[in-house]
């Protein structure tokens, strides 16, 4: 799929096995960025450009509208300043590449904003009883994964083993599942002890990446009393090799909150990101969830990510989790009502995660075929 030119994504590429660098998505194209702007994107991460900040964000932004706006214009005067033929090639085929990991890692957190997805899940495991817990409209609820097994899109995930529910039996998981989410990516670091605000949000989050956090359920459902997710969760999560900057998602009004949440909760802006995502497995489309209608907004869960003065670093990725609407869900274990009305995933599945603005720009997508255990 071509991403045009309105969204203009940041991603780490390289060519017949050459040094990874620093490129933008245009078209069916990559827009290399060493040989435009200079050779400090000639680096194999987006880390130093993200601890830039929001006004160099921008600037650079700009820059890159400017020279794709016309874009035959820019490639004609980058020929002549390179003497023609001499001139390295701006412009890449994006069936050319091998795309990388666009950021380092620092923390991953996963949240669980989709008040859907969260009441699906408390009717089928507590059906005697409320679906949502006490505290959920209160505060995005939340856990720290594990940041060294996030992977690009493409990377294999092999099926994990752990004790299972119900039992406990060791042994491979039955109920390996998908999640579809949005991921945030931080790029200007706060200070320990400091909170940042919803309103400063902006000047943290540099952009989106697509995100799939793999879970296996039966694993999941074992260990999650009394601490939450551990194993069930931590051995993969797939992201999206582009990042789209936040100034290329359209937003609209978030949903009403009620009962009013904490001060440092409340938010005046429209932060309900305007995009669908599109979970296929196998090449069929069994979803498209809308992320409007998620419950807590992402400068929400950076403000509670924060609140007690944890600091956030550069390359710092937050997570949705899973994005469900009324009738589109974000994972197998809410299509299949846990195994109802369908199966989990098999060895040599391929889940496959896309999503489009309301604009009808393509964010990109983010696939993972799994591997026996």
């Amino acid at each position: 799929m071509s991403f045009g030119r309105e969204v203009l994504p940041y991603g780490v590429f390289s060519v017949n096995g050459g040094a990874p660098r620093v490129g933008v998505a245009v078209d069916d194209s990559i827009l290399a960025l060493s040989v435009l702007l200079g050779p400090e994107w000639a680096v194999g991460s987006l880390n130093g450009f993200l601890a830039q900040g929001r006004q160099r964000w921008s600037e650079v932004r700009q820059e890159i509208c400017g020279l794709t706006a016309d874009l035959d214009r820019t490639l004609m005067r980058h020929r002549v300043q390179h003497h023609g033929a001499d001139a390295p090639p701006v412009l890449v085929p994006a069936s050319d590449v091998t795309m990388h990991l666009p950021f380092e890692v620092a923390d991953y957190v996963d949240f669980y904003a989709s008040e859907q997805h969260a009441t699906n899940l408390g009717r089928m495991f507590r059906p005697d009883a409320e679906p949502l817990l006490p505290n959920w409209k209160h505060l995005p609820v939340g856990y720290h994964g594990r940041a060294g097994t996030v992977v690009v899109d493409g990377t294999p995930v092999r099926r994990p083993r752990g004790l299972r529910a119900p039992g406990p039996a060791y042994g491979p998981s039955l109920k390996l599942d998908v999640e579809v989410e949005l991921g945030f990516v931080v790029g200007m670091p706060s200070t320990l002890g400091t909170p940042v605000s919803t309103g400063d949000f902006e000047e943290h989050v540099f952009g989106v990446v697509l995100l799939n956090d793999w879970s296996a359920r039966d694993i999941q459902a074992y260990e999650y009393v009394p601490l939450g997710p551990f194993l069930g969760k931590s051995f993969a999560t797939s992201i999206s090799p582009w990042v789209a900057p936040l100034d290329a998602i359209p937003r609209v009004a978030s949903p009403v909150q009620d009962p009013p949440v904490a001060d440092y909760l409340q938010t005046s802006a429209n932060w309900a990101l305007d995009l669908t995502l599109e979970l296929s497995l196998n090449g069929e489309v069994i979803s498209r969830p809308p992320f409007a209608g998620m419950y807590w907004t992402a400068p929400q869960m950076l403000a509670h990510l924060t609140a007690n003065g944890a600091s956030v670093r550069t390359g710092d990725l937050f997570a949705s989790g899973t994005v469900s609407g009324p009738s589109d869900f974000g994972s197998l274990i809410e299509l299949t009502w846990n195994g109802r009305d369908g199966g989990f995933l098999a060895d040599g599945d391929e889940a496959t995660i896309t999503a489009r603005t309301a604009d009808g720009a393509w964010l990109g997508s983010v696939s993972g075929r799994i591997l026996p255990a």
